[in-house]
């Protein structure tokens, strides 16, 4: 029997939480995402353009949360096709999205895999990879022709 992760919403319906694992696979099954290391990072790549990346705190970071905890677990950075669209994802209020200040002005969100869902994670894999990807791969994509699914 498989075990379910997740979190029970205001219905009481356990909605599947995102794990790294999930990530990385919605990511590599993209065209041409390839994976690397920048700033000691894993960070994955379209056409030599980062477009994700983990993002764990720096000791800078965890001093600007004051007295608030840090949130947990891995930390994805995703970029966005610029700062309006960053500015309209945070709207949504989508669990698990969120910035700092290290990112103001930076066209990115952070999204924290043990609380944002599985399809929300997936869009905005998508989404920072369409802002990254060259038209030659964004085209066919938004046409139908490749799923991260």
């Amino acid at each position: 029997m498989q075990r379910v992760t997740g979190h029970a919403d205001a219905n009481d319906m356990v909605r599947p939480v995102a794990t790294i694992t999930d990530a990385v696979r919605m990511m590599t099954d993209l065209p041409e995402v390839t994976e690397g290391t920048r700033y000691g990072n894993r960070t994955w790549f379209v056409a030599d353009k980062a477009f994700a990346w983990e993002r764990p705190f720096s000791k800078a970071d965890i001093r600007r949360f004051g007295d608030v905890t840090p949130p947990a677990g891995p930390i994805l950075a995703l970029v966005t096709a610029d700062t309006e669209d960053k500015e309209a994802v945070l709207a949504t209020g989508l669990k698990g999205f969120f910035t700092i200040p290290h990112f103001d002005g930076f066209a990115a969100v952070l999204v924290q895999l043990d609380v944002a869902t599985k399809r929300s994670l997936r869009q905005a894999i998508e989404d920072a990879w369409l802002a990254s990807a060259p038209e030659r791969l964004s085209r066919p994509f938004l046409s139908g022709g490749t799923s991260a699914e």
